[in-house]
């Protein structure tokens, strides 16, 4: 009788929780059929349709009933849907990248990381706001920013700066979403060059997957594969910054950094799967599918959080400073790809 009673609190917050984010998830939902029936029937982008639409009902992120259900897609649904793309792919496919991506992807986090921390120098503005937009723009985006953030120095600022840089990303990652197919289209790369291009300099794994299935599927593919290598830099960079701020890091308030995250376990997992042949063709299209869908719908959040008005609040250095970085990393990759370095 104990054991029930102490669950029964347990699940009452679990029911609470599931009802809280219905309005927001279905919403969501609501964005990914109108846009896949508008792409389908008069052609176009459905996940641009998604971002479009959603960004049209920014104000549902402010606050109401449907802001738990935003959040839910715009995360966990976004996981899921990542996750799902490793049953397309194969342990083949990825050898077939080479050595190239990697290390275009390796020097790409580095070197985008110390060009923050002196251009933050330059523009008179803390290191640590350079090394934490830095990150963020390197790996993954907002995800980033917050796991950096855990290990850095907590000051007056430090709240700020965190949300300065998961607002700020987000928009660039938002906008290099829909500019950077354009320039893969002016440059004529091709299918691996774009994937490359688009997975190793736009920031966020969701707008990477919508540029990138925008294009093509082998392209999506190719991008989905260099976005999760950057993403698994996290893990070595958190390290790194430990490390840089283990004298001055305050221990208060139990925070745990993240480490590998578990969608990316669960790519890999399904790639092994895949690969050995033991995933059925009827559940792989199954899968696919159910990837798609979730992948429409977190876009569809993901525009409903974007906002441009909250950008100018934080003043222009920080700014200059982000898309400064988006902007080397941008030329830095292009680089690799014009040398051919990404072949190798």
């Amino acid at each position: 009788m104990s054991s029930l009673e102490a669950t029964m609190p347990r699940l009452t917050r679990l029911r609470e929780s599931f009802h809280n984010k219905i309005p927001g998830v279905l919403v969501c939902i609501t964005i990914a059929l109108a846009t896949t029936f508008i792409a389908d029937h008069y052609g176009g982008p459905t996940l641009l349709y998604a971002l479009l639409f959603g960004m049209a009902l920014h104000f549902l992120s402010e606050e109401g009933r449907c802001l738990a259900g935003v959040d839910f897609s715009a995360r966990t649904i976004l996981r899921l849907g990542v996750a799902l793309l490793g049953a397309r792919i194969t342990i083949e496919q990825v050898a077939e990248l080479g050595i190239g991506p990697v290390l275009t992807v390796i020097c790409g986090v580095a070197f985008t990381i110390a060009f923050g921390a002196i251009m933050a120098r330059a523009l008179g503005i803390s290191r640590d706001v350079g090394l934490l937009t830095g990150g963020s723009v390197a790996i993954c985006g907002a995800s980033a920013a917050l796991a950096l953030s855990a290990v850095m120095p907590r000051h007056a600022d430090h709240e700020r700066n965190t949300i300065m840089t998961v607002v700020g990303v987000t928009t660039l990652s938002t906008v290099a979403m829909v500019t950077y197919p354009l320039i893969v289209g002016v440059l004529g790369l091709s299918d691996n060059e774009a994937g490359i291009f688009l997975g190793g300099t736009i920031h966020d794994v969701a707008q990477v997957v919508g540029a990138g299935y925008m294009i093509s599927d082998a392209t999506g593919d190719v991008s989905t594969l260099v976005k999760l290598l950057r993403v698994a830099m996290l893990v070595p960079a958190v390290m790194v910054f430990m490390f840089l701020f283990r004298h001055n890091r305050q221990e208060e308030g139990g925070r745990k950094v993240p480490m590998l995250p578990g969608f990316l376990v669960a790519f890999v997992i399904l790639v092994i799967i895949n690969s050995l042949g033991w995933v059925p063709q009827a559940l792989n299209e199954s899968l696919a599918d159910l990837s798609r869908w979730c992948l429409v719908t977190a876009i569809a959040a993901l525009g409903i959080k974007t906002s441009f008005k909250k950008l100018a609040v934080v003043g222009w250095k920080p700014v200059i400073l982000m898309v400064a970085e988006t902007l080397f990393l941008l030329l830095l990759v292009l680089s690799f790809i014009h040398f051919e370095l990404v072949s190798l």
